[in-house]
């Protein structure tokens, strides 16, 4: 087995792990409160209306939004990881059939490993300090690393079969 396809399967099993035991973690700890807090904000907010209480209301809605806003983040991260871990797994099983050399595989392999771990973790970065600079571009950084190394991998199965 070529030291790619070692790094495809034997990453994204640990990056599919990890992305499981992450939400294993926020669903058992965290994701209730977030669900309860996100409930009673949009329930207080159309509640403010209501009575014509509207600063409160925005006040309540922004809050909601806000909380949303992690939560989404929060769920990404978990599934982004697994399923980039799955599509590694894949991707190593077949990885031999790349028409590059074993340095121009490995490159790719990485390229895509570092990129699979790195665009969820901007993702959930920006929850720690909404629209920071740094994690925006650690997750564009990581998504761009992702789809070059799609593309040539692409380029090296069309050219096998060509």
């Amino acid at each position: 087995m070529s030291a790619a396809r070692k790094l495809l399967i034997f990453g994204g099993i640990g990056l599919a792990a990890l992305g499981m035991l992450y939400g294993l973690h926020y669903a058992i700890f965290v994701e209730h409160q977030t669900l309860e807090q996100m409930g009673g904000s949009l329930a207080n907010g159309f509640m403010q209306a209501a009575i014509r209480q509207i600063p409160v209301a925005h006040a309540s809605i922004a809050s909601y939004a806000a909380v949303k806003y992690n939560y989404v983040r929060q769920v990404d991260l978990h599934s982004h990881w697994i399923g980039l871990g799955m599509i590694m797994i894949v991707l190593g099983i077949v990885f031999d059939q790349v028409t590059f050399g074993s340095a121009m595989q490995f490159g790719l392999a990485l390229a895509f490993s570092v990129g699979a771990a790195i665009f969820p973790l901007g993702v959930i970065l920006q929850t720690l300090t909404h629209g920071a600079t740094i994690a925006s571009a650690l997750a564009i950084a990581g998504s761009g690393l992702i789809i070059a190394s799609l593309v040539l991998i692409a380029f090296g199965f069309a050219r096998q079969s060509a």
